[in-house]
């Protein structure tokens, strides 16, 4: 699992570090740590040319020492300085004595060469990224911007250290202007931002350095993000005593004569989901039939189909009366809830808050916005706090769909709410009609196999994120429903 820690955490805990260790120390480590990214992404370092981008503080002290490793192993190495005065002393002294120079603005010319700092960007083998560390807010200054559109224009690699600088460490938006990194480089920890869009994707792939932090980071961190092995402990196995109803039954509320698609799609995704059955109820049974004949079909309504371990509700549901009657009428229910699409629309919130049985919303942005009366833009650009803020006001786990998709639960007792659950499997080709509603039967059916909703919502969305990237491009819904059992075996494979 991987864990994120918040920034006034990760410096806490660098202060409890330090006062163990040699002065200057903690920086040696990263350093090395950077240097040694830096040269594996190079190929070799002799005779390479790489620019540091360094602004004030230990981000770029942390540049300065890896460029003076990088220089004491034949690298040409250069420093850009955005704020001379304030550039780490013993980094910068570091460099020098390596045989690195320095220059100080992006018009200014190279100490030692008749050279122009946006050509030596043009012909750079490398762009480290030490502008602004970790506690960075708001966007780039206009000397960084002009950098960083140097730097784009060049298509020169770039290695960002700790985190591509003008996003926020702590959430993971991006307020104005930022680097766009081949690599990031960060140390002790990873940073929520490094694991939630829009940041996730300007920091590309992200190598943890470990410098010691671990023991002095507390046991609750403020984002993890899944991997094989823990999604593999959770996916329910039949023992050698199960029988279809132990497994769980889960119902699907889906679809409707403008919508049948939905109810398949739902379907597909739930009968894949290792529940035992599952019972569908609305006006698609035919559809639903004709596609899957295993599954129990009811024309409803849903206390009259037969006993469920869960309902998964929803999807093309439309707007009729009868619509709103079922979700009213599965949420008045003492089972476990998933709430997708059209029953985000018609359910009370009220009702939500008053369930005492586990609720799962599982919106995507625009429903999010809707749900807290903002504009989607406000959630996309700040999903972290989004999907925190709607788990809290509903008293419901909620799935905030997207590029990284965030479970987050509500506060659950006086430590508040568990951390907010990150998953990154997905492909963009996951942007495709009907996609979401295969993701509300699977997660229904893990909900039905006895998982809580925050585990039948991680795995679901792990394993439907995998899905994506199996199935065939461009795939359609059910090429995604189908790439699910592929997908299901690859989590469960142990050497993966």
């Amino acid at each position: 699992m991987r864990t994120g820690y918040g920034v006034e955490t990760v410096r806490a805990a660098e202060r409890a570090l330090m006062a163990r260790l040699p002065e200057g120390a903690l920086m040696q480590r990263a350093a090395a740590g950077l240097a040694a990214a830096c040269t594996h992404l190079l190929g070799r370092t002799y005779g390479t040319r790489v620019v540091l981008l360094v602004g004030s503080g230990d981000n770029g002290g942390d540049a300065l020492y890896a460029g003076a490793r990088l220089a004491r192993r034949g690298a040409g190495v250069t420093a850009v300085l955005l704020a001379p005065e304030r550039a780490h002393p013993g980094g910068l002294a570091a460099l020098r004595a390596a045989g690195g120079r320095t220059t100080t603005a992006p018009g200014a010319v190279v100490e030692g060469a008749a050279e122009p700092v946006t050509g030596l960007i043009a012909r750079a083998d490398l762009v480290v990224d030490g502008i602004v560390g970790i506690g960075g807010k708001g966007g780039l200054r206009p000397a960084a911007v002009e950098l960083a559109d140097a730097v784009h224009e060049a298509g020169v690699p770039v290695v960002a250290v700790d985190l591509p600088s003008g996003v926020n460490a702590d959430t993971g938006e991006v307020p104005g202007a930022a680097v766009r990194a081949t690599a990031t480089v960060t140390f002790g920890a990873y940073k929520p931002g490094l694991l939630i869009d829009p940041a996730r994707e300007l920091a590309s792939a992200v190598r943890l350095v470990d410098i010691g932090l671990g023991p002095h980071l507390p046991d609750r961190p403020d984002v993890e993000a899944l991997q094989h092995a823990d999604v593999a402990r959770l996916l329910p196995r039949p023992q050698a005593e199960s029988d279809k109803y132990r497994r769980g039954v889960v119902g699907v509320v889906a679809g409707s004569a403008r919508y049948p698609g939905a109810a398949v799609l739902a379907v597909a995704g739930a009968l894949r989901s290792g529940a035992g059955a599952v019972r569908y109820v609305g006006p698609g049974g035919d559809a639903v039939i004709a596609r899957f004949p295993e599954t129990l079909v009811s024309e409803g309504p849903p206390g009259h189909a037969g006993r469920v371990q869960a309902w998964a509700v929803g999807p093309g549901l439309g707007d009729e009366p009868a619509a709103r009657r079922a979700v009213a009428e599965v949420l008045a229910g003492d089972v476990p809830v998933l709430v997708d699409a059209d029953g985000l629309r018609l359910m009370d919130i009220d009702a939500v808050r008053a369930r005492r049985a586990p609720t799962l919303l599982t919106p995507h942005a625009g429903e999010a916005a809707a749900l807290l009366g903002v504009a989607r833009e406000e959630v996309e650009a700040g999903r972290l706090a989004a999907v925190r803020e709607l788990a809290e006001r509903t008293g419901a786990t909620v799935l905030l769909k997207g590029s990284t998709t965030l479970v987050a639960a509500p506060p659950a007792d006086s430590d508040g709410a568990p951390p907010v659950r990150v998953n990154a499997t997905g492909t963009g080709w996951l942007a495709t009609a009907g996609s979401g509603d295969v993701l509300t039967g699977l997660a229904g059916g893990l909900l039905a196999a006895g998982l809580s909703a925050r585990d039948a919502a991680s795995a679901a969305a792990h394993v439907h994120g995998l899905a994506g990237r199996f199935a065939a491009d461009p795939p359609t819904a059910m090429d995604v429903a189908a790439a699910l059992t592929a997908a299901w075996q690859d989590v469960m494979t142990p050497d993966r």
